[in-house]
């Protein structure tokens, strides 16, 4: 998946029961960034895919999207392809670099999508890309940050961890 894609104009809201599976989806997928909002959209070895309202959690103090936010989001997307895209071995950022363009102020609705850059046998470059979402359209507007994500790619898991990837696998088929 191209990060530079267009998105997919948003769908009516969706009733109930959908927006509580989805929320237990993110929940088991990555705590930090459910406990944020962020609601899953795509979610492939290929490219990931979702949005975040800005909300007062995640503004700084001039009710702008903090920038640490939006690196979250890259590097959640970014590792959690490069899981998949590994087969689901161990991966680990080594390097995250992120560009800031404009704001996202309080109450505008963040698209983000990540793809693969290169996926080799010991590393993968992940490109994540996030836009404010125009809100006439539904579709995407200004870019707002990008950013380039560097992993160390299939590593042993330990046993300890040998779970660690059970709700990526759970989910990834399921979007």
């Amino acid at each position: 998946m191209d990060p530079g894609a267009t998105a997919t104009p948003r769908q009516p809201a969706a009733p109930a029961a959908a927006k509580e599976s989805g929320a237990k989806m993110m929940a088991e997928l990555d705590s930090p960034l459910h406990a944020l909002g962020f609601e899953m959209e795509e979610f492939s070895p290929s490219g990931l895919a979702g949005r975040l309202l800005v909300t007062p959690t995640c503004c700084q103090p001039f009710k702008v999207l903090h920038g640490g936010v939006s690196a979250l989001v890259a590097e959640a997307l970014a590792s959690m392809g490069a899981h998949m895209a590994s087969g689901f071995r161990r991966v680990v950022g080594m390097q995250l670099s992120i560009s800031h363009f404009r704001s996202a102020a309080l109450g505008d609705t963040v698209l983000a999508r990540a793809g693969p850059v290169h996926v080799g046998r010991s590393t993968q470059v992940w490109e994540v890309k996030l836009w404010k979402m125009d809100p006439s359209t539904g579709e995407k507007g200004p870019q707002i940050a990008e950013s380039r994500v560097t992993l160390l790619s299939n590593l042993p898991l330990p046993e300890e961890h040998k779970n660690a990837g059970e709700a990526l696998r759970k989910y990834a088929s399921k979007l």
